[in-house]
C-alpha cells in the first residue's frame, strides 16, 4: 500500500484553529470528530466573518440599484465571479454562472442545452457510480425527448471500465455526464480521457465536480469539458451557492432556463430578448452574500494548497484502510487509496449502517450512512446502505484512530 506524508504538508493546529465548530464537545465531553465532509464541509472564520460583514455593512441587491450599497455588493459579487474564474482557469468570467449548487447546475444544462439539442433515439451516457443529481435530470430529459440512457459500468474495485467506452460512444451519443470523483467510492475518474473520447464522436461532456473541486486543483481548459458543476458548501463556502462552468460558445447558443428579472435585455408584452452572459442564466435575486463569501473560501484553499490537501486526505484514507483492515466482517468499498480521494466507505457483515453511524455519533464521531444518493451504485454492489467517512484538510490521524477504535467497539457491542 502506498504511503503519504501527512503532517509535513499541512499545519493542522493552525488550520483547525480557523474552524470554530471543530472545538465543541458533546454531552459526554467528546470532542467533535467531523468526518462527513463529502456531504458538506465546515467553514473557516474568514468565510463566516465575510457573511456577517455583508449583512452588517453593505448588503443590497446587485446589478440594479444606483445607491452606494448596491454598488458595493455588485462589485464584491463580480469579484467572486473573477475569483472563481481564476480558481478554475476558465477562459472568461462569462463562463462562470452562479447557481444554488451542483444539482441546479446539472438541471440547467439538461433543461436548456438538453431540451434544445436532443430528440428521439439520441443517447445519454452516464456511469454506474453517479449521484442522483447526475442521474435524475438526465432521466427526465430522456422522458421529455425520447432519448436513451446508457451507462459506463464499473470494475470490481470500483473504477470505470473504460474498455466499454468504444462500444458505448456512437454517433447517437449527444452528451456524457460523469463525476470527477465518486461520492461513495472516492474513485478519481480519468476525466480528460473520457472527454477526448466523447468529443471524438461529437458528444458534449458535463462533469459533476462536487467531490473534486474542494480537494484538487481543477483546470477546466485542460479537462476541455463543456460543462462543470460544483457546490460552495463542500469547499468551505456557504450553502445555497454553486457554480456552473460552461464554454462561452455553448452557453451563448443555449436558451435561458429560468425567466424573470435580471436575465433579460428587453421585455415587451408579447416577446422578450435575453441578456448577455452570464446574466442570461442568473434569473431573479442571486445568492448575494453566499456568492461573495466564495472569495474567502477560494482564497483559503489556495493559501493551503490544493495538492497538499489531496495528499493529506489520501494519507488519512490510507491510514484508515490500515487501521480498519482487521475489523471482523468489514469491507471497504472502492479502489486502492492511490486511485481515490479521501473517502472511505464500508459495510460490516451483519450490521446495519444506521446502527454503526448512531454508535459512532454517541462517541462524537460524525459520519454518513445510507445510500448517499447513489441507489444504482449500491444495487450494483449488492448492498442497501454503507457507512462513509470523508476527510478534509482539518482532519487528523488521531481522528482516524478514534474512528477505527469506535468501529471496532461497535462490532463488539452489536456482537
Amino acid at each position: 500500500m502506498a504511503t503519504f506524508d501527512v503532517e509535513s504538508q499541512l499545519d493542522l493546529e493552525r488550520i483547525r484553529a480557523d474552524f470554530p465548530i471543530l472545538h465543541q464537545v458533546d454531552d459526554e465531553n467528546n470532542l467533535l470528530v467531523y468526518l462527513d465532509n463529502g456531504a458538506s464541509s465546515q467553514r473557516p472564520e474568514s468565510v463566516i466573518d465575510c457573511l456577517t460583514d455583508v449583512y452588517q455593512r453593505y448588503y443590497a441587491n446587485v446589478h440594479r440599484g444606483a445607491h452606494r450599497l448596491s454598488g458595493e455588493s455588485t462589485d464584491l459579487f463580480e469579484i467572486a465571479r473573477k475569483s472563481t474564474q481564476r480558481f478554475l482557469n476558465a477562459a472568461s468570467e462569462h463562463e462562470v454562472i452562479f447557481t444554488s449548487g451542483t444539482t441546479m447546475g446539472i438541471n440547467l444544462v439538461a433543461r436548456s442545452w438538453g431540451d434544445a439539442n436532443l430528440q428521439t433515439g439520441d443517447e445519454i451516457l452516464l456511469t454506474e457510480m453517479e449521484h442522483h443529481s447526475n442521474l435524475v435530470p438526465w432521466h427526465q430529459l430522456a422522458q421529455r425527448t425520447g432519448a436513451v440512457i446508457k451507462a459506463i459500468p464499473i470494475t470490481e474495485d470500483g473504477q470505470l471500465d473504460l474498455d466499454f467506452l468504444p462500444k458505448l460512444l456512437t454517433e447517437r451519443t449527444k452528451v456524457v455526464a460523469l463525476a470527477a470523483v465518486s461520492n461513495v467510492l472516492g474513485t478519481i475518474n480519468p476525466v480528460g480521457r473520457v472527454v477526448e473520447a466523447a468529443h471524438a464522436v461529437g458528444a458534449k461532456v458535463l462533469v459533476d465536480a462536487a467531490q473534486a473541486v474542494p480537494h484538487e486543483a481543477i483546470d477546466v481548459q485542460h479537462w476541455d469539458a463543456d460543462f462543470v458543476a460544483f457546490s460552495g458548501h463542500k469547499m468551505l463556502g456557504p450553502s445555497g451557492v454553486g457554480v456552473l462552468y460552461g464554454k462561452e460558445s455553448i452557453l451563448d447558443e443555449m436558451p435561458p432556463f429560468l425567466g424573470g428579472g435580471s436575465m433579460i435585455d428587453i421585455v415587451e408584452i408579447d416577446r422578450f430578448t435575453p441578456a448577455m452572459l452570464p446574466a442570461k442564466f442568473e434569473a431573479g435575486t442571486p445568492p448575494i452574500a453566499d456568492a461573495i463569501a466564495m472569495t474567502p473560501a477560494i482564497e483559503y484553499l489556495e493559501k493551503v494548497g490544493l495538492s497538499a490537501i489531496l495528499q493529506h486526505e489520501q494519507s488519512l484514507a490510507a491510514y484508515a484502510h490500515q487501521l480498519l483492515a482487521d475489523v471482523p466482517g468489514l469491507r471497504i468499498l472502492g479502489p486502492d487509496v492511490t486511485k481515490k480521494a479521501g473517502i472511505v466507505s464500508f459495510v460490516i457483515d451483519g450490521l446495519a449502517a444506521s446502527d454503526i453511524a448512531t454508535f459512532l455519533d454517541g462517541r462524537g464521531i460524525a459520519v454518513r450512512e445510507g445510500h448517499h444518493c447513489t441507489l444504482p451504485l449500491h444495487k450494483k454492489l449488492g448492498i442497501s446502505a454503507s457507512v462513509r467517512a470523508s476527510f478534509y484538510l482539518y482532519n487528523t490521524r488521531e481522528e482516524v484512530e478514534k474512528l477505527a477504535d469506535a468501529v471496532r467497539t461497535s462490532v463488539e457491542f452489536f456482537g
